[in-house]
């Protein structure tokens, strides 16, 4: 798919060996260099059975602001956003700002709730408003991020939110939750089980695999199981791709 990123980097030789990496797979750029700011950066830390948590120092990343945005950049058919971008100052009022851009122009929007922890850090009814408020089309979130947002396990409730939600699941695969004209859609979807030494990264496969799959199908099936079920096999072995690959390096 073709597929712009919009982002802030610092005036240094690792935001441009950054974009020198993603326009080398094809991405298209528009990156606001912030000066006095150094790029963003962050710490994996990774414990035995996958599982990881970041130490993060988002400096100029959170520079991005509503003044940065053009336009003309949201001619597409998809708008994606980490719940990151929703957050702090200017970023949040950037990431609020492109819905508005997105929806002006008829495009879909679907937000990755991201991570626990910046999320709730205002709170859950905080956290909730700021979702709600996103309308996103479709909502993707892990089975933590989920239950963490409603407060209990049943996140089917999160359509009340979203058209339709995906819940990574991880090793048990996905549920998806969604509205359709003919009622409600619930049904999980089973995936081979992994055993990974690291999953960074394998979430944001996911949603990769699972959007382009959706989009590809007519805008008439995108709420049909078996359209859903493809789209959620195909996010699968997004994943598994990106759990099998190795880190690349960086040339600074």
């Amino acid at each position: 798919m073709r597929t712009t990123l919009i982002c802030a980097v610092g005036r240094d030789a690792e935001g441009r060996a950054l974009i020198a990496a993603l326009e080398a797979d094809g991405v298209r750029i528009r990156a606001t260099r912030v000066a006095g700011e150094r790029t963003g950066r962050i710490g994996v830390l990774v414990a035995p059975g996958g599982e990881r948590s970041f130490v993060a120092d988002r400096a100029a990343a959170d520079r991005l602001a509503p003044d940065d945005l053009r336009a003309r950049d949201f001619a597409v058919d998809l708008l994606h956003l980490p719940a990151y971008s929703l957050l702090g100052a200017p970023l949040g009022a950037a990431g609020r700002r492109s819905i508005e851009l997105a929806r002006a122009g008829g495009v879909l929007v679907s937000v990755d709730l991201s991570s626990v922890g910046p999320l709730l850090a205002q709170g859950r009814r905080a956290a909730l408003r700021l979702v709600r408020e996103a309308a996103p089309n479709v909502l993707l979130a892990t089975t933590v991020e989920a239950e963490a947002l409603v407060g209990d396990r049943d996140v089917a409730r999160l359509t009340d939110i979203a058209g339709l939600v995906i819940v990574k699941r991880g090793r048990g695969g996905a549920s998806v939750f969604g509205r359709a004209g003919d009622g409600p859609l619930a049904f999980d979807v089973a995936t081979t089980q992994l055993e990974a030494a690291d999953t960074t990264g394998a979430g944001d496969a996911f949603d990769a695999g699972f959007i382009a799959t959706w989009l590809a199908a007519e805008p008439a099936q995108r709420l049909r199981p078996a359209a859903l079920r493809r789209a959620v096999l195909a996010a699968h072995r997004a994943a598994t791709r990106q759990l099998a690959a190795q880190p690349r390096e960086l040339v600074l």
